[in-house]
Formats: C-alpha cells, sequence, structure tokens
C-alpha cells in the first residue's frame, strides 16, 4: 500500500465524525496523479502508480491502515447559522506524517454519501475536481499556503447536476481539516468537554508552542487570527477571490481550503465577485479582509469557555485578541503591495501610491495581472508604453507613472526589478483557461488540463511557448461566474 497511515483524528471521541466507507464507482481512471507533492509527503511513487492505489483513490478499496470517517462541523453560511453541516461529500481516509514531522490528512472528495449529505448524492462533477486541482496546485506554486491536490480520478458514472454529467473524485491533502465551523459545531451544542478537546488537539497539531503558553487557547486564538489576517492578504496580492468565504471554509491550520465558485480577477475592480450565489457582494474581494475578521470573530466566540472562567474576562480575551487582525491584515497588505511595486518596507505614502495604482486601474478598466507584471519591464527599459497599452484611458496611469518613477529614483533599479518579477506572476489559473479545461475534459480531453498544470508551476518564469496562457481574455472568452458544483 502506498500509505503509511496514523490517523489520530479517529481517536478522538465518535462526537467528532461518522464511520463510514466510501461508495465504490463503476470504471475509475485515473486522469492526473501528483508525483511532486507525493514524493513531498514520503509516498512510494512506484506504488501510487499501481492498479491498487487507483481502487483506493477512486474509493473501490480501502487501504491497509485506514480508517475511513466524515467530519462533523458547523458553519455560517453567508451570515446565517446552520448548526449541522459535516462532510456530506468527503470522506477522510487517514493521515500521513512527513519526514519532518507534519501530519497531513488524505481526503477524497465525490466518494459517495454520508450521514451528513442532507439529501446530496455525495458525489462530485468532473468539473469540480478539475478545478480544485488546478487553484490549488497554482496557489502552492504562487507560495499560498493551501490544501493540495494528490490526484483527480473520473469515475466512469455520471452525476445529475444541470443534466447528466460526468463524475469524478478529487483526492485532497491538508495539514488537517479542522475548520471554524468543526470548533462551531461543539459549541452550538454547548459541549464543553468537547470543545476542550478539539482545542487541545488543535493546539498539539497547530500551534504546538500554544503549550507553553500562560493561556494556551488565547495563544491559539492569537495563531489563527495572524494566520488567517496574513493569508487573506496573500491572497490579495495575487487578486483571487475565494467565492465562499463561509465558516465552514476557513480552516484553522491557516490553508486555503474549498476551491468552489473561487476566481482570479482579470480586471481589476475592489466590488468584483464571480460566485453565482453571492448576490450580494458579500465575499467580494475587498470584502476578504472584513469577512475574515467576521469569521475569526465566531471563532473566538466558541472559545469564549476555555479563555476564562469569568465570562466578562473571556470576552476581554478575545476582543483584545480581535483587535489585533486589523493592524495584522493591513500591515501584510503594505508589504506585499508595496513589493509590487518595486518598494521593500514601503511606508504610509508608498500605500498612497498603490492606492492611486488601483484607482487608476479600476477608471482604466485594466488587467490586474498584467499591469502589475509589466510595471517591472517598464522600470526596467523605461518604456511606458507597455503598461499605458493595458488601460482603456492610458491618461489615467501616465501621471502616476512619473510620481512611482520619481519615489524610485534612488533605488538600486535591478534590485527593484528582481523584487517584482519574483512577487508578480506572469501566469495565474486564468478563469477562461481553466473554464477551457473543463470543458475540454467533460468531452474526454484531458491535454488542456494537463498543459495548464505545467504552465501553472513556473508562475514568475516567462515561458515564451506559452504566452497565450500570461494573456487576459478576449470580450467572449471573459468568465462572468463561477459555480459551487455541490
Amino acid at each position: 500500500m502506498p500509505f503509511r497511515f496514523d490517523n489520530s483524528y479517529a481517536r478522538l471521541p465518535d462526537a467528532f465524525f461518522a464511520a463510514i466507507e466510501p461508495t465504490p464507482v463503476s470504471a475509475p481512471e485515473m486522469i492526473r496523479l501528483n508525483h511532486r507533492l507525493a514524493t513531498e509527503l514520503g509516498i512510494d511513487i512506484a506504488r501510487l502508480d499501481s492498479p491498487e492505489s487507483l481502487a483506493i483513490l477512486a474509493g473501490n478499496q480501502l487501504a491497509n491502515g485506514s480508517e475511513p470517517l466524515a467530519m462533523a462541523y458547523s458553519g455560517h453560511q453567508f451570515g446565517g447559522f446552520s448548526p449541522q453541516l459535516g462532510d456530506g461529500r468527503a470522506i477522510l481516509l487517514g493521515e500521513v506524517v512527513r519526514h519532518d514531522g507534519v501530519r497531513h490528512d488524505i481526503q477524497l472528495k465525490g466518494s459517495g454519501q454520508t450521514p451528513f449529505s442532507r439529501r446530496g448524492d455525495g458525489r462530485s462533477a468532473l468539473g469540480p475536481v478539475l478545478r480544485e486541482y488546478i487553484v490549488s496546485e497554482a496557489m502552492a506554486a504562487l507560495g499560498v499556503p493551501t490544501t493540495r491536490a494528490l490526484a483527480a480520478v473520473a469515475t466512469g458514472d455520471n452525476v445529475l447536476r444541470e443534466g447528466l454529467m460526468p463524475g469524478g473524485v478529487f483526492t485532497r491533502v491538508a495539514q488537517s481539516h479542522i475548520r471554524i465551523g468543526t470548533f462551531q459545531w461543539f459549541a452550538a451544542r454547548k459541549d464543553h468537554d468537547s470543545l476542550k478537546v478539539l482545542a487541545d488537539y488543535t493546539i498539539e497539531r497547530h500551534y504546538p508552542e500554544a503549550q507553553h503558553a500562560e493561556n494556551p487557547y488565547r495563544d491559539l486564538l492569537d495563531g489563527v487570527i495572524e494566520r488567517q489576517a496574513k493569508l487573506i492578504a496573500h491572497w490579495m496580492q495575487l487578486g483571487f477571490i475565494h467565492g465562499v468565504m463561509n465558516t465552514d471554509n476557513m480552516a484553522v491550520s491557516g490553508e486555503t481550503i474549498d476551491y468552489g465558485p473561487c476566481a482570479f480577477m482579470d480586471a481589476y475592480h475592489p466590488a468584483k465577485t464571480f460566485s453565482s450565489i453571492d448576490h450580494q457582494g458579500r465575499y467580494a474581494f475587498a470584502n476578504q479582509g472584513p469577512i475574515g475578521h467576521w469569521n475569526l470573530s465566531r471563532f473566538a466566540e466558541t472559545l469564549l469557555p476555555l479563555l476564562d472562567d469569568d465570562p466578562t474576562q473571556a470576552v476581554a480575551e478575545a476582543v483584545a485578541a480581535l483587535d489585533a487582525f486589523a493592524d495584522i491584515h493591513r500591515t501584510e497588505l503594505q508589504k506585499r503591495f508595496t513589493a509590487k511595486i518595486g518598494i521593500n518596507d514601503g511606508d504610509v505614502d508608498d500605500w498612497n501610491l498603490v492606492e492611486g495604482l488601483l484607482a487608476a486601474m479600476t477608471d482604466g478598466e485594466a488587467d490586474f495581472t498584467l499591469v502589475f507584471r509589466h510595471l517591472s519591464d517598464a522600470l526596467d527599459s523605461r518604456d511606458d508604453e507597455t503598461v499605458t497599452r493595458l488601460f482603456d484611458q492610458p491618461e489615467a496611469i501616465v501621471e502616476w507613472l512619473s510620481v512611482w518613477r520619481a519615489r524610485l529614483y534612488d533605488v538600486d533599479r535591478d534590485q527593484a526589478v528582481a523584487l517584482m518579477r519574483r512577487t508578480n506572476p506572469v501566469f495565474i489559473p486564468r478563469n477562461h483557461r481553466v473554464e477551457e479545461a473543463i470543458a475540454a475534459g467533460y468531452d474526454g480531453d484531458f491535454a488542456p488540463f494537463h498543459r495548464l498544470n505545467e504552465v501553472l508551476q513556473q508562475p514568475f518564469t516567462a515561458q515564451p511557448e506559452f504566452t497565450e496562457y500570461e494573456a487576459a481574455p478576449a470580450d467572449n472568452e471573459v468568465v462572468r461566474a463561477t459555480f459551487c458544483g455541490t
């Protein structure tokens, strides 16, 4: 067997999960296997590339040592609380421990019904499998903390969504699948004993330094807040919109999780949304920081019984921790966005310069990724046209370029160019390219899917043979809405 499981979550009390085996599929076929990730996890590639492993990754066979389960959790979805959610179409097979001691979950998505399916079929269409594989691996290559893709499998079975569609199973790898909603599950039931077990388990697995703190649970809260504040800033640096930032879609490990109606912006606009179900713009690009803070406030509420025996003091601890979010997020945003314009350790005036560029991009309907990437070319060659041609209203950016060059007058040009080129990607998972790969996959052609994955493994490197993947979409290629896939 390719996996050497050591299943710590399965050793927790029964209230944490439902034991359930995957439902077999009729004709599994491997689409893509992530050899790079398998090597990182210490998985034997030869054994992974076998018929037995295909059966495991399709849900048709259990690996030795696997203790499959569906995790219980609640969650706020678009602001409304659902007390019972849980893994309705995902099953945790077990955990592997990497050579450095870091533990990772191996989970199948689309592997059949569970006790949490809520009348759903527990399956996944092929499209969401391909999308999550592409975007999660692209995010990893971009340096963003994220869940990972180990495998994509076609099932040979159809699922009913808008119509009959080919099905798939996705193998997701995560440092854990513990969510804010997992804590909400026990808080909603006032099961404080289980809540403490979960908090202690989370500390041991993700925040071991908190074990030695004066108040380990306050230290846990501080740690989750810091990781999420920095994570969301990292998303925004890249123009990424998660699309469905419900509390059950926020991992306490600080990894990006649940790539449903996610998207990268083409033309920049702070109010941009893609998710077909986000009718009010709750999870728009610029709202991601405030929504992160809101979600973390719900997390803090779950920890109140653990923060202090005195309810008043517990609230004070939670408020003090949450008050740090804005400064952490703002500082991280400033650091990341000033680096995008070639400035290390920028100050408030430099942030104003960033905001001026973003305003010009909004007015000029300019492509977020292309503008930032070509700024380095403009600085290197002093050719403004490489940037101005990206704006519908070029005059909106000419004055800004002059002010920017004046700011960088005393900065080493080579260092500034190098900083921008390692900060601003050439390639992102453009929505129209992702949709192109999905559409071809539904027709049985996975060549575009494989090619896109390979291009995105080197996002900061110019690849002249793949220049078409740099380009913004033509008018007839623009993707205006993305879908969850459930």
